[in-house]
């Protein structure tokens, strides 16, 4: 194969996502940490089956077009930092080749090279041994072989070979692995990947393997969002849900010259929840407007409109209030303009409760087990018609897909790197209506820097790791995102977790429940902590979160 075209290039993407799809339980069981978070390949499965299912609705015989519509899926359906960093890997192909019809050899092996770029700089702290490694390395070989091999084919192979062989090279590089005695699961992950591209070029088959996750679980997953039982008709200021797309015409474009940023402010005076997505040749257009027709006028300066969907809001709305609703992913406070907007991630309603409470204008559930993605963050800002919004993670596996919704949205928006809930409740406490974006992401971070986290959640799997032994079952005592104690005790590992959390300077220690603890276990533990610790004020909230029995915060 000499040369490569987008058709040829959708079914690698198609072959390659299927192929992580049927592996996505293994690359979860690799997951280092035994705690009940097995997410990489979960998050993988789902990029990479956002992208394919984007890449496969527009692909085309131009490899540059074809490679776009991956990019903008992926894009969109990034959750955790794994899907963030595969979308970056192709984004950056992407942006490579926009221009290109086919690909040569060489120009395939430098888009390789050219998506690990990208995502290298999309990551503050590139962290070696993961798959950012295994990327590397293998994009790197592609290169070589490319100088003097001029079929693509081959080029792939090497790249595969030497993609595999960076994954072995994983634990001597991140010394938790070879502790463990696991590779890397976002490395696995980005071989099946590959794995699936070769074999789609080849036109052979790969092994079945019957994945754990069955396909409602997939659905459950893509978190349907239902928001509309928490506002009235009424309160629906832009009524038209408008979507179109702007398919540029030389003419047009010399006259208006396009620039996305303009473009966005353009639109932004007809409504709300404005999003804008272009490229060298269409713009997509998502937002809510009273006079949608103004919003096709203005489109038009710049082409031919194409795919337009218009829908009435306030009659969908009606129609969904009529039926039993029941609170799904996300839940809100009533929908009215803001002119400021504070988002943030969590599990458990009594949680979701007690952030909206302090301020929350929106709470995603979310979290260990299921990390939202770049789009669900950004209907979840939508939804609430901000001019100015915060997003607050609260889970450091989700602050680069809040950092791309933050990058999209067509608002002004920052993410304040919030990794766990009671950090997230600092943050918001700190949080000035009066201030900018940026002086409220200063101030808030600097407020959540002086908590102290705990976490009591359980083992899925035996280990040994920084020197605790692991079993099956036993609770686990995370103080600062460190292992410190396992044992069958809860109450061993509660104890011990407040000895390793508390000191004297300590003024305020906060205990949230979870679904599988009683009142009375939780007012227990709350005596115990008052006697022992009787310099600080307790509180104690009913969080109602899965998998972790107590949530510590210490202040």
């Amino acid at each position: 194969m000499k040369s490569l075209d987008g058709i040829q290039f959708a079914e690698m993407v198609k072959m390659g996502a299927h192929h992580l799809f049927q592996n996505a339980d293994y690359v979860d069981a690799l997951n280092v940490f035994p705690v009940p978070d097995g997410d990489t390949g979960t998050n993988m499965n789902l990029s990479m089956s956002s992208g394919s299912k984007e890449t496969e609705a527009h692909a085309v015989a131009h490899i540059g077009k074809t490679a776009q519509a991956l990019s903008k899926g992926l894009l969109m359906g990034a959750r955790g930092n794994s899907g963030v960093i595969l979308s970056q890997l192709f984004r950056g192909f992407g942006k490579d080749v926009e221009t290109k019809s086919t690909l040569s050899a060489k120009d395939f092996a430098h888009a390789f090279q050219h998506g690990v770029d990208m995502a290298y700089k999309a990551v503050m702290k590139p962290v070696e041994g993961t798959i950012l490694t295994v990327a590397k390395d293998s994009a790197k070989k592609a290169i070589e072989v490319a100088e003097h091999e001029d079929n693509i084919i081959v080029v792939m192979e090497e790249l595969l070979k030497e993609a595999k062989a960076s994954l072995e090279r994983t634990p001597d590089l991140l010394p938790v692995l070879k502790e463990v005695g696991v590779v890397d699961s976002g490395g696995q992950g980005l071989v099946y990947v590959y794995e699936g591209f070769i074999a789609a070029m080849k036109g052979e088959k790969l092994p079945e393997k019957t994945s754990s996750y069955s396909m409602d679980d997939l659905v459950s997953a893509e978190h349907h969002k239902k928001i509309q039982g928490f506002m009235d008709t009424a309160d629906i200021e832009f009524g038209y849900c408008t979507e179109f797309m702007v398919k540029f015409m030389p003419e047009k474009v010399a006259e208006n010259p396009f620039n996305e940023h303009d473009f966005r402010e353009g639109l932004s005076q007809f409504g709300d929840s404005l999003l804008v997505i272009s490229d060298d040749e269409i713009a997509k257009v998502h937002i809510h407007s009273e006079q949608p027709g103004n919003c096709l006028g203005y489109g038009q300066k710049f082409g031919d409109l194409i795919k337009i969907k218009i829908d009435n809001m306030r009659q969908q709305h009606s129609e969904i209030v009529g039926d039993d609703y029941k609170k799904d992913v996300l839940t809100s406070v009533p929908v009215k303009k803001h002119p400021y907007a504070i988002v943030t991630v969590a599990m458990g309603e009594g949680i979701s409760d007690l952030l909206k409470s302090v301020g929350a204008s929106a709470v995603i559930v979310g979290g260990q087990t299921m990390n939202p993605s770049t789009e669900d963050i950004v209907k979840a800002i939508e939804s609430i018609g901000a001019e100015k919004v915060l997003i607050l993670p609260n889970n450091k596996n989700i602050i680069m897909a809040a950092q791309q919704a933050a990058e999209v949205i067509g608002i002004e928006a920052a993410v304040v790197p919030t990794k766990s809930v009671p950090e997230g409740l600092a943050a918001i406490l700190a949080f000035n209506p009066e201030a900018t974006v940026e002086d409220n992401k200063t101030t808030m971070t600097e407020a959540y820097a002086h908590v102290k986290t705990g976490q009591i959640t359980f083992a899925v799997r035996d280990t040994s790791i920084d020197g605790v032994e692991i079993q099956k079952d036993d609770y686990m005592a995370i103080s600062q995102g460190k292992i410190i104690l396992a044992s069958p005790s809860l109450v061993d590992v509660s104890k011990s977790l407040f000895h390793d959390l508390v000191d004297e300077d300590a003024e305020i220690i906060t205990i949230i429940y979870g679904e599988d603890v009683t009142e009375t276990e939780a007012k227990e533990l709350a005596a115990f902590v008052e006697e022992k610790y009787s310099h600080a004020d307790v509180e104690v909230y009913n969080g109602k979160q899965p998998l972790y029995p107590y949530i510590i915060s210490v202040e």
